[in-house]
């Protein structure tokens, strides 16, 4: 199992990014999805998560509510964040994260490498 994020790029402030995470391996059912992002010299942090239960409940942190969007295609095992009104403390390396259950049973915590994402003018 393995996650491989893409997308990210530099944009100017006010700008839009999407990034994808895509999963590869035969997989049952998640159990948790996020996105996270670590600045330089700054810790992690979790900026929006996705529930893996039908529901598909979303949280975002304060500092992205009302600009980022998570989503998720099942089909394509794809998680998709949609960054909207980008500033410059928006700039981080974006990494994805899922809790996940393989069709053979195996529980899988698994993190992609990460994909720059930079808001400057």
């Amino acid at each position: 199992v393995e996650l491989v994020e893409s997308g990210g790029d530099s944009v100017q402030p006010g700008g839009s990014l999407r990034l994808s995470c895509a999963v590869t391996g035969s997989i049952s059912r998640y159990k948790f999805m996020g996105w996270y992002r670590q600045a330089p010299g700054k810790q992690r942090e979790l900026v929006a998560s996705i529930s893996g239960d039908t529901t598909d409940k979303t949280e975002y942190s304060d500092s992205v509510t009302g600009r980022f969007t998570i989503s998720r295609d099942n089909a394509k095992k794809i998680l998709y964040l949609q960054m909207n009104s980008l500033k410059p403390e928006d700039t981080a390396v974006y990494s994805c994260n899922a809790d996940l259950v393989t069709n053979g049973g195996e529980r899988y915590d698994v993190w992609g490498r990460g994909t720059q994402v930079t808001v400057s003018s």
